[in-house]
């Protein structure tokens, strides 16, 4: 190992010390974490703020975590950093980071297109945790504000639909949620999927009734 690596490794160590110690003192929000995280990213080369991200992820801080996977979804497009994003941060027991996680990969998916990340979305959704599983529902609502969900709101409310019976109610809430979002664009459309629904179970009477709650 070099001397320059282990000066940078030291610095890098410096500065997650002095944000666990600036960002500890944030209690809600996170636009200082992801103003940072850009800021972090814009100024540095790739390798170094993956570096960065990693360090920042291993922090007991949650904020700071919280600055880690806005640089992660920054960084996404190395398959490396998303497939970690998927099985990794997911696992996080804090909300707040699944928050984050959320918006990350709907980082990743303006960053390549949402077009050309469908197979990506559709893998996540398939996840068998229900956090990567939410990182997709809640991460990109308004779903029809998204380029190519705009043009083909279908597509989107299909995706969203076949979770209406998840096993997770934290999954199940984003659901409903998402399609009452675009019910306001689309009543039709949702009343159209919902009038299709079977509300024998619980789990999807629970997801009806939010998403019903604008179609009249």
């Amino acid at each position: 190992m070099n001397r320059y690596f282990v000066r940078r490794r030291g610095y890098l160590k410096e500065y997650i010390a002095s944000l666990e110690k600036e960002f500890s003192l944030i209690e809600n929000g996170f636009k200082e974490e992801e103003k940072r995280a850009l800021t972090d990213y814009k100024a540095n080369d790739n390798e170094y703020a993956k570096n960065l991200a990693f360090l920042a992820y291993k922090s007991d801080t949650y904020q700071v975590r919280m600055y880690g996977v806005f640089l992660f979804g920054y960084l996404s497009e190395q398959a490396d950093i998303l497939a970690f994003m998927r099985d990794e941060v997911s696992k996080d027991d804090n909300w707040r980071v699944q928050e984050v996680l959320a918006k990350a990969f709907d980082e990743f998916c303006k960053k390549i297109g949402y077009e050309k990340a469908l197979p990506i979305i559709d893998e996540w959704l398939k996840n068998n945790n229900p956090n990567t599983r939410r990182a997709v529902t809640e991460g990109l609502r308004i779903w029809t504000s998204r380029p190519y969900f705009k043009d083909n709101p279908n597509e989107a409310i299909e995706r969203i639909a076949n979770l209406k019976e998840d096993a997770s109610e934290y999954v199940r809430k984003s659901v409903g949620n998402a399609l009452r979002d675009i019910s306001k664009k689309f009543p039709e459309l949702i009343k159209i999927e919902l009038d299709s629904w079977k509300l024998e179970s619980k789990k999807i009477q629970q997801v009806y009734k939010l998403a019903s709650k604008l179609i009249v």
